[in-house]
């Protein structure tokens, strides 16, 4: 089965909360405090896996949850990270943000974190100053939302073998490099694209045997959009077609009828360069369906290239005439990224707010950012309550609420609790 697209949600872990510990020793009066920072929490990494070939795992295993960090300890003992979670993926996979659309990642080779973990709060030790040296408050740790995601496979094959099911695209792939795909004598025989390396003179290039192809694939029949999107990164169009007729149909109708898949699915996809391969040429009458080919198609300045993936014939000549097309056709870029992994990276979910004037008149603040605020804030600790107060200011949420119209001494609530505002 091929499965090229799905939805998982995925999370990183969050960051442990800073501990409020006093050092307390014999004979050691006045310790101090000495509460250790929480733990950053892990990482949600992608990697790109050479042994997969479709998204099909993730048809059972739908979401990834990073390790969160451990909070912190006395004796400023800082909290133990969290765990990265490491989610494989076939080359050519591309993230999309489910919510906007935007693209995350287009992953090819290596690996990459999508999503950061959150930051360790920061103990109470870090707080002290010589006017301040029992602070009896401690940050929390960043907590990250979960998000989303939409993985897509798009190979990413310098040549991509295409055609109506059963004209050979499989046997010509084992014959011309190591892959071993499955070959039958029943069409769609190859339910996922299968890559493989092949050796020319003067280099090599990946040449993919793609699902067959039938009429009607633009609009979802046989294996539709799932067959058209793994072509839409190759270089080079290798189409194959069946020259002996044995299954009654025309080769002439069959070239026609896959080219208008191609073009109604997409117009760059139509434009891609091409070399059209004439296959079968071991059974009797292919020459007939060669000659019809070549006569047809010499209009168009195309040639033809008569291949028996079965004896071998014209196989070299092929491989040939494929390495020297792609060696003028340049390599596609990676899909352009929209910035969506650094603003995860940089905001997580804490940094938006609301201000708004409620129905009794009293301006009101709202959102992840003040929800952030208050668990940094012990209400009843004065040094905890000033630092509050720089909070406010260091995030504009003091100058938003100036610009807004509030007075000195009006009102403000804060998540539901109200304060005076002071400038």
């Amino acid at each position: 089965m091929i499965v090229d697209r799905v939805e998982i949600n995925i999370k990183a872990g969050n960051g442990g909360d800073g501990a409020v510990s006093f050092h307390r020793e014999k004979y050691v009066p006045l310790g101090g405090p000495d509460g250790g920072n929480g733990g950053k929490g892990g990482n949600v990494l992608f990697r790109v896996s050479n042994n997969m070939r479709t998204l099909l795992d993730f048809r059972f295993k739908r979401k990834f949850v990073a390790g969160n960090g451990e909070n912190g300890k006395g004796n400023d003992m800082t909290g133990k990270n969290g765990e990265d979670v490491i989610v494989q993926v076939p080359p050519g996979t591309v993230v999309w943000d489910a919510e906007t659309g935007r693209t995350v990642a287009d992953l090819r080779v290596g690996e990459r974190v999508v999503l950061q973990g959150g930051r360790g709060g920061k103990g109470n030790a870090r707080f002290a100053t010589p006017t301040r040296q029992a602070p009896r408050f401690a940050t929390p740790g960043q907590r990250i939302l979960g998000r989303d995601v939409i993985l897509e496979l798009k190979s990413i094959a310098d040549a991509g073998l295409v055609g109506f099911p059963s004209v050979g695209k499989s046997t010509l792939l084992s014959v011309v490099s190591a892959a071993k795909p499955k070959i039958a004598e029943y069409h769609f025989t190859t339910l996922s694209p299968n890559l493989g390396v092949v050796s020319a003179p003067g280099g090599s290039f990946i040449m993919a045997d793609l699902p067959g192809l039938i009429e009607g694939a633009s609009e979802g029949a046989g294996l539709g959009y799932e067959f058209l999107r793994h072509i839409e990164r190759t270089r080079l169009i290798v189409h194959m077609v069946d020259a002996s007729g044995m299954e009654g149909r025309d080769p002439i109708d069959d070239y026609y009828a896959i080219r208008r898949e191609l073009a109604e699915y997409s117009q760059a996809l139509a434009e891609k360069p091409e070399i059209v391969v004439a296959a079968k040429m071991d059974i009797p009458d292919a020459e007939v369906g060669l000659e019809m080919l070549r006569a047809e198609l010499c209009k168009k300045g195309l040639d033809v290239y008569p291949i028996s993936a079965v004896t071998g014939q014209g196989v070299k000549a092929l491989v040939h005439a494929v390495n020297e097309k792609l060696k003028s056709i340049p390599v596609p870029p990676p899909i352009e990224e929209e910035g969506v992994i650094e603003e995860w990276e940089a905001y997580g979910n804490e940094t938006d707010y609301d201000i708004a004037w409620g129905e009794d008149g009293i301006a009101k603040v709202t959102g992840g950012l003040i929800d952030l605020i208050f668990r940094k804030t012990d209400p009843n600790d004065p040094d905890s309550m000033r630092h509050f107060a720089k909070l406010l200011e260091d995030y504009g949420i003091i100058t938003a609420l100036k610009k807004m119209g509030v007075k000195n001494g009006q009102e403000v609530r804060l998540n539901g609790l109200t304060f005076d505002f002071i400038e």
